[in-house]
């Protein structure tokens, strides 16, 4: 029983859709964390914060996590704005980091933070381009004449 539900999911997710689906509730739980455990040193954030306190900033990787959930049961194609939600989040994280390491010279690990969160949202970029994989048709059952 649980292996046909295990196994009607993956069909249905398919691997772009697993993707999605990881990585939508890491972003979740990630956008939790900033909302209900904000971290002490912000400093790699600085300019982030300008634009809007951590909590709003949480509640934009929940939704963003939230968003891929939603799209990681759609086709390929109709698939696409989830994996830009998980994407464009990255983005004013990276370039705070980037930021507060240069020009800023506020956080001196800046440009490690900047690469990791690059390195993990790479392969976000990599999976949008690739095409699901088609799946073989069940063949009938042999019927004797």
């Amino acid at each position: 029983m649980h292996r046909r539900i295990v196994r009607r999911l993956s069909r249905q997710l398919g691997r772009r859709g697993a993707i999605l689906l990881c990585y939508g509730i890491v972003w979740s739980l990630i956008g939790y964390g900033q909302i209900a455990f904000p971290q002490p040193d912000t400093s790699g954030l600085t300019l982030l914060l300008y634009a809007m306190p951590l909590w709003g900033w949480g509640c934009l990787w929940v939704a963003s996590g939230l968003t891929a959930i939603a799209f990681a049961f759609l086709p390929q194609g109709p698939d696409t704005p989830g994996f830009v939600a998980l994407f464009i989040i990255v983005l004013p994280w990276v370039g705070s980091y980037l930021a507060s390491w240069w020009p800023m010279g506020q956080f001196d690990r800046g440009w490690i933070a900047a690469v990791v969160w690059s390195a993990i949202a790479t392969p976000l970029c990599v999976v949008a381009g690739w095409g699901e994989p088609l799946r073989p048709k069940r063949e009938e059952p042999p019927y004797g004449h």
